[in-house]
């Protein structure tokens, strides 16, 4: 589902990152009483009566100021009104309008998207009274409200779900398999889309950034099936920008990048996850790869610029297993050893996503599970909870996309450690094949009127 995106701008200290965290509803945004604290762009999912939208706070919006760090604020606030289907102008109820609040609207005028002014601070109905001034700015409605404390929102959400587009519905084209080609900048996506394409569609560098939006490109293969008839396999290639860890972002448009790659994650069936194989596998790109865990995509982990390394015989398979030890909840993903400039081994992507896809959308019959789930209970049964014996009744597969299970039991699921539900899923890959796809289990207790 593509949803309509909201941007909160506004001069530094209004209150923007507890106006985001009051509508999100979970402290997912640092706030602090210091000008300038949001150094990123942060978003999240929620909805305004019934109409779901995400949600972007900025950093402060401070034209006239040269510090440099207000200055990337403010580029980073454009680029999210760019972007944005409505726009929460944020200023400072108790503080008054101020010649800031005017340039920052004045530029924010001339958008064609929906302004809304919300007066913060103001959580009486007497300081509401304060919100009058802002009228100055040429608007017909001041939002007068106090994030803090959740007061004056109501208004503001409603009136905003009035304008707001429908969520899009995404086609689901049948056949056509989504990949999401991301990692930290300079790690050679662009070069990989444009050696799968055959022909130079998108623009490489090796200026880290140069790919700043993510960009969908078709590609459709004439195969000759096992039965000797032709067919046709199709894939949406997405490129990405390069994301690099936090502390490392300074260019607004990186970090406007950032939050396109990760919806690109999002919308995608498979995430392929590029490395610079001459840089090593980091703390970043396993951050990257856990993206895609958390929204269940399936992941292939490609070693790009293999060429380039030094390497003897036994290289190969020792990076294989230090990813392995060291990444242990990524261990599910296959690894594919490539040279995007050369084109070595760059075709064999192609068949790893479909195996991979395949995995992604594969389901165990119940007869299968529950004979793998009966042989592996007898080997290893879960171990005591607070002195009692825990039961694991049967299991089913939910749902695939990922591959999901749900497993029956006497016990609430704080009963299973994660260490036990982790041998579950390396015997249930051993049995079935799973390769690159992340698995599930939820564990039901059932309700019985009889004592375990």
């Amino acid at each position: 589902m593509s949803r309509p995106l909201v941007a909160i701008v506004g001069r530094p200290n209004v209150g923007k990152s507890t106006l985001f965290n009051r509508l999100v509803g979970e402290r997912k945004a640092l706030v602090f009483d210091e000008p300038g604290v949001t150094r990123d762009r942060n978003y999240g999912q929620t909805e305004a009566y019934g109409k779901p939208f995400d949600l972007v706070d900025t950093g402060g919006f401070d034209p006239s100021s040269g510090d440099e760090m207000l200055s990337a604020m403010r580029e980073q606030a454009r680029l999210a009104v760019k972007s944005a289907d409505a726009i929460l102008v944020v200023v400072d109820g108790r503080a008054g309008l101020t010649p800031t609040d005017e340039v920052v609207f004045a530029e924010l005028r001339t958008s064609t998207q929906p302004l809304f002014v919300v007066a913060n601070k103001l959580d009486t109905e007497r300081l509401g009274n304060d919100a009058l001034e802002f009228h100055r700015l040429g608007v017909d409605r001041i939002y007068p409200a106090s994030a803090e404390h959740g007061v004056g929102l109501g208004d503001l959400l409603e009136d905003l779900a009035a304008v707001l587009p429908e969520p899009e519905e995404e086609e689901e084209e049948t056949g056509r398999i989504k990949v999401a080609i991301v990692g930290r900048p300079n790690a050679g996506k662009s070069t990989l889309v444009n050696r799968l394409l055959g022909e130079p569609r998108v623009v490489t560098s090796d200026v880290p950034g140069t790919t700043r939006d993510a960009i969908d490109t078709e590609l459709d293969l004439r195969v000759t099936k096992e039965d000797g008839t032709e067919g046709i396999k199709r894939y949406t290639l997405i490129d990405t920008a390069g994301m690099r860890r936090k502390a490392q972002v300074h260019w607004a448009v990186e970090k406007f990048g950032a939050i396109k790659a990760i919806q690109a994650i999002e919308r995608s069936h498979i995430t392929v996850l590029m490395v610079d194989a001459t840089d090593g596998f980091k703390d970043q790109d396993a951050k990257i790869a856990n993206i895609a865990l958390e929204n269940g995509r399936a992941l292939i982990i490609c070693m790009n610029k293999w060429d380039a390394v030094e390497k003897d015989d036994k290289t190969h398979d020792q990076l294989i297993r230090k990813i392995r030890e060291e990444r242990v909840t990524l261990a599910f993903a296959p690894i594919l050893f490539a040279s995007a400039l050369t084109g070595a081994r760059a075709h064999k992507l192609l068949e790893l996503v479909d195996t991979v896809h395949a995995n992604w959308e594969r389901r165990v019959t119940t007869s299968e599970l529950n004979r793998w789930f009966e042989h592996t209970l007898k080997e290893r049964p879960p171990p005591l909870y607070r002195n009692r014996a825990v039961k694991l009744y049967y299991a089913t597969q939910a749902r695939s996309r990922p591959p999901t299970f749900v497993l029956q039991s006497n016990m609430e699921p704080s009963a299973f450690p994660v260490t036990y539900l982790r041998m579950l899923e390396n015997r249930l890959r051993e049995s079935f094949p799973l390769e690159g796809a992340p698995v599930r289990f939820h564990v039901r207790q059932r309700k019985s009127q009889y004592k375990d």
